[in-house]
């Protein structure tokens, strides 16, 4: 008996020497608009939708296969013999395959200017219905929603005849999760629309799965989905100039070091190592801050990820290459740069031209057991006004300092504090479960330097423990939110030691 396939493609790629391969194959096809033209153009006999319907294309087309002759069709159990008798009876006949891909609503949703009406008219009803019903029918039809998907139907059906239940299942699958993606643009859409940025229900839309040779670790599977966003300015947008491909633990530092880098407008270069920045630096050119991020933690650096915010020049290029990076990530390189970087075979090379865009909506979304915790992104780094606590107020020169540092901290992970001067950190306490733990660390590893710099609290000092050992190694200004109980004690014994105090009435936590 002869098959038959029902053809109505928006993304007409391979469509027509497809269907003529089917045609060959001595299947009838069926079809709609645009897609039933340019195959009969091209030769190929089709029999117009509405001589199975018995009835025309109507709403400018918003209605043409949603009828009983067609999903009769697709959705009968063949082994039914109440189904069969039943077609039988009505005049159905049956429909073997479907090939569909929807209306480009996501396409829609990325053009500039583009107006709610045509957004809208670009929500997909019969498209999704057919391909639904014939994915839930697998067994019995073949559904084709992409066109990488055209060449093994058409080896099958040529080598055996008909397509395996494995093939046919997998197509099935592709449906779903392509109706589910679809479906989750449109009401994130409509959330958008109402302003609503918890909904009861949420979805989110990721798509171009990149496999990674594995996760955290050796033993742990992982991928990498991109989100429907413009991804300027993000390490999923860049272009790899150099090096093997990005790892999982790759993505996710360079990530971070994204984040920082996006505070600073003047020459910045940040260094991450395991999620955390080693060195910040900041100068009047980048070859200035390099070297200050570099003197932060000389020996962190090396393995680590480097992102810069200006144009790699020869200079640049030659002191990076004096110890080994694993990234580097800036807007543009220089020829002679770029030569000199992949003189090393294992850096990677990362291009990111619009690196300090900053403007992304998206959630800030973590995964625990058994559910998620969203929240919005953290983009706010100060409040209108900062709050001089202490006799003394900060000279420029600290006041320099401390934003540079209140900057710097916020992207480190808590508890976390921050020494810097001359806008380039030198000693870094993180991750610690008590603020006092990582101002000594940051004392530490800021060594002699610590004399005269200033520290920058992600966090409120709940004691005055941390003021103390700042002003016993030479700290002589500090910036953090303020709010503890116990706020005065601290501010005491900073007048105490003469050292400038300011709250923010912020924090900014990293977990």
């Amino acid at each position: 008996m002869m098959k038959t396939a029902l053809i109505s493609v928006y993304n007409k790629e391979g469509i027509v020497d497809f269907s003529s391969e089917l045609d060959k194959l001595g299947w009838r096809i069926i079809s709609t608009g645009g897609t039933s033209k340019i195959l009969k153009e091209a030769g190929i006999d089709v029999v117009d939708v509405s001589q199975i319907t018995k009835f025309p294309e109507i709403l400018d087309g918003r209605v043409k296969t949603l009828h009983p002759n067609i999903h009769g069709g697709l959705l009968y159990r063949r082994d039914d013999k109440d189904h069969v008798k039943t077609l039988e009876k009505l005049g159905i006949g049956s429909i073997d395959m479907v090939v569909n891909n929807l209306y480009p609503f996501e396409e829609t949703l990325k053009k500039e200017g583009v107006t709610q009406e045509e957004i809208i008219e670009n929500i997909d009803i019969g498209g999704p219905s057919m391909i639904r019903a014939a994915a839930k029918n697998y067994r019995d039809v073949i559904v084709v929603v992409d066109p990488v998907d055209y060449e093994n139907i058409l080896e099958e059906l040529k080598n055996k005849g008909d397509t395996s239940i494995e093939l046919r299942q997998s197509l099935a699958r592709k449906v779903f999760q392509y109706t589910a993606y679809y479906d989750s643009l449109i009401s994130n859409y409509f959330n958008r629309l109402e302003s609503i940025d918890f909904p009861e229900v949420i979805t989110f839309s990721f798509k171009d799965r990149q496999g990674l040779r594995y996760g955290e670790n050796p033993h742990q599977k992982a991928a990498v989905y991109k989100e429907m966003v413009n991804l300027d300015g993000t390490i999923l947008g860049a272009k790899k100039l150099h090096g093997k491909d990005l790892s999982f633990n790759n993505i996710n530092d360079g990530n971070g070091t994204l984040e920082i880098l996006k505070e600073f407008e003047e020459p910045t270069v940040v260094a991450v190592k395991h999620a955390n920045p080693c060195g910040i630096g900041s100068g009047e050119n980048l070859l200035e801050a390099y070297n200050k991020a570099y003197e932060s933690d000389k020996i962190s650096i090396f393995g680590g990820i480097i992102g810069v915010n200006r144009e790699v020049d020869a200079e640049v290029a030659k002191k990076i290459n004096e110890i080994f990076i694993e990234i580097i990530m800036a807007p543009s390189y220089t020829e002679e740069a770029l030569e000199i970087l992949t003189s090393k075979k294992n850096i990677r090379i990362l291009e990111i031209p619009n690196i300090m865009k900053n403007d992304y909506s998206s959630y800030d979304v973590k995964k625990v057991l058994g559910g998620i915790l969203i929240q919005d992104r953290d983009t706010q780094l100060l409040k209108e006004e900062l709050k001089v606590v202490t006799n003394r107020k900060p000279t420029d020169k600290e006041m320099e300092d401390l934003l540079f540092g209140w900057k710097a901290v916020k992207g480190v992970k808590s508890n976390s504090v921050l020494l810097a001067k001359d806008k380039g950190t030198i000693g870094i306490g993180m991750g610690e479960v008590n603020r006092v733990w990582a101002v000594e660390a940051a004392i530490e590893r800021g060594g002699e330097k610590t004399k005269g710099s200033v520290l920058a609290s992600d966090g409120f000092f709940p004691f005055k423990d941390s003021v103390e050992a700042l002003a016993k190694a030479g700290v002589t200004a500090i910036i953090q939110p303020g709010g503890s109980l116990r706020d005065e004690e601290s501010i005491e014994e900073a007048n105490k030691h003469d050292i400038a105090m300011i709250f923010t009435g912020i924090r900014h936590f990293k977990h």
